[in-house]
Formats: C-alpha cells, structure tokens, sequence
C-alpha cells in the first residue's frame, strides 16, 4: 500500500483529533500501524508509508493504532484506542496479547463445511461484543453446502439483530454483500479458523491475490494456514481490512461483559430465577433450566456459556496473580537493591 491516503482515508476520526494538544499540533504527525515487525513497526500517514523503529520502553502496540510521530519519525505517543481486541498469549505464557486495534467491524468468518460450529461462533463473537465492535457472521463455502438455510437460521438464533451473510467467496456478488461494511474510512477485521476462507475474502476485497491461500483436508476440512502475521490493506471499496493469523489457540480473558452480551438472551431468562445467584443447574424455580425443557432455549448454549465464563474466569485470576507476583517480586528487587546501595554508604 504505497499511494498516498488523507487521514480520513485511514480511519481518523474527532475521537482522535481530540485527544492532540495544541502544542502536539503544531510539531507531531498523526500515523496508523499498518504492520508490526519484531523491532519496527510500517505505518501508513498522508506523507506515504514510513518504517518506525520500535523502542523497548515504549507501550506495546498493534496493527490499527494510531501513533503521535516527530519530524525524525520517532514514536512519540499513543493515541487512545476507541476499540481494542485481544487474547490470552499462546502456550504457557501468563500475558494477554493483542490482535487488533481502532476496528469498527469484525467478520466472524466459518465454513459451512466439518469446520460449522455454534461455540466457535459464540466465542468470537464474545470477543466482538466485549471489544464493543460491530460483528458479522460470514459463513463461508456456501456453494458446497445443501443446508446453507438451516445453518443462517441456526446463527441467526443466536441474536435476532446479527447480521449473518452466507457467501461463496469466490463469486464476486457474493462479495458485494459485504462492501456496506467496507466503505471509506471503515476499519474490518477477520476472524476465524485456519482454512475457513478468510485469505480468499481478503483478496476478493482487494480484488488481487495478495494473500497466499491454501486447500483444505478432505477428510477433516481442516484448512492449512496461509496467513503469518497481522497487516492493513486497501479495499477497492476504500475501507481497511486487517487479516489475522488463524487462532488455533484462542483463550479469552477478563471478557466477562463479552460473553454477557453475547448471552443476552439467557440473562433475560436469569432474571426470572427464584435465586439471585443461581447457577442454572438443579436449583428450584431455574428460569433458564425451565426455559431449556420447554424448547425455548438450547441446553448447547447454556453449556457454551459456562464453558466461556470458566474460561475467561480461570485466565482472569491466573493473570491477576501474575500480575500480583510480578508487583511483589519487583518490590523485593527494590529492596535488595536499596540495602546494597547503604552497604556501599556503610550505613
């Protein structure tokens, strides 16, 4: 992406401006990362495209940020995001790692081949909602599918106000029913498994083969994974779409409010137990357990709730105590440290 773009063309918005001093005006340049590298990161501006170099003190930043930069094309600062995605770090590492940032809405992308799955599908949409992102359910391989109406209808009841799309991605008016998203100005980020279709999406959008893309399994429709890092790209629409690497490993964490909204309609429900802290298991006058034994409400979702509220309460305190043992663990440093400088003194 090397042709020159106004700040409008890139996502700016009054949610920016208004957080630049006047002093800032006057010397700094607004940029937004469009690609984050070990040590640098590629951002986009109304100057062209610039390299930055990342310094080890700075805040940690992702794809979609925008960023205060001096005439030597220093980072000076971070603007504040007005949305932020992120995960629990791959492995065994206790940290949360971002994925994307300054996004107005995510293509949840699945395949209506082995890979449909309603939990998969609520999962990201937690991460959606708690990022207070706009989600849209792209179901994917819709020409090789015999029951595209009942999986829509199966989506749909998630949320009567989700917006659901089935699409062959191939087709270029398939496509086209997601260019009201993809408009001027407009940020989109993918979501989904490895091998689902989002690199086809992408360079239908893009309308050229910029991203690399792969087969699938036979006997499992398991994709191989064709995207190795997160990048900003240029729509024929003029939005942005940013890709992101299959999430083989997704965990969420401290996205109690996410998963609320995404199970709104068994909050409703909840309200109506007998007990204010029921646990919808064998408690007398359960609303929700009510509500599944009269067809109302699937017990598949009330599972997938649980699963996902476990989770992201696991990985919550998990971090909380890391972070709690790396506060404990610095103080003591400070103290060694502290007493060596009197031993010096002779205190």
């Amino acid at each position: 992406m090397n042709q020159t773009l106004s700040l409008s063309q890139l996502g700016w918005r009054p949610y920016f401006q208004q957080q630049l001093t006047l002093e800032e005006l006057e010397w700094l340049t607004p940029v937004r990362i469009s690609s984050h590298h070990r040590s640098q990161v590629t951002a986009l501006g109304e100057h062209g495209e610039l390299t930055l170099p990342l310094s080890a003190q700075g805040d940690p930043l992702t794809v979609g940020d925008w960023v205060l930069i001096d005439p030597q094309h220093r980072i000076q600062r971070r603007l504040n995001r007005q949305s932020r995605f992120q995960r629990r770090a791959p492995g065994s590492k206790l940290e949360t790692q971002l994925i994307a940032a300054n996004i107005d809405t995510v293509f949840v992308v699945c395949s209506l081949n082995h890979d449909f799955n309603l939990n998969r599908i609520e999962r990201f949409l937690a991460l959606a909602n708690d990022a207070n992102v706009q989600p849209v359910v792209v179901l994917t391989k819709a020409d090789l599918c015999s029951e595209v109406q009942l999986h829509l209808a199966q989506v749909q009841q998630l949320d009567p106000l989700l917006m659901v799309e089935a699409i062959n991605a191939l087709a270029p008016d398939h496509l086209a029913r997601l260019s009201s998203w993809c408009g001027q100005g407009q940020s989109v980020a993918l979501l989904g498994s490895s091998g689902v279709g989002k690199s086809t999406i992408i360079n239908g959008l893009l309308q050229h083969q910029g991203q690399q893309t792969g087969t699938i399994r036979e006997q499992d429709s398991k994709g191989r994974h064709t995207t190795t890092r997160r990048s900003l790209h240029l729509m024929s629409q003029g939005g942005l779409l940013m890709d992101t690497p299959g999430m083989r490993e997704l965990q969420i964490s401290d996205c109690e409010q996410g998963v609320n909204d995404t199970f709104a309609d068994l909050h409703s429900l909840a309200r109506d137990c007998r007990f204010s802290d029921c646990q919808h298991q064998q408690e007398p006058g359960c609303a929700v357990q009510a509500a599944i034994a009269g067809g109302e409400l699937p017990l598949r979702r009330l599972k997938s709730y649980q699963k996902l509220m476990r989770e992201q309460a696991l990985n919550g305190a998990t971090l909380a105590q890391k972070r709690a043992k790396d506060k404990a663990l610095g103080k003591y440093y400070q103290r060694v440290q502290s007493a060596s400088r009197q031993q010096k003194k002779g205190y």
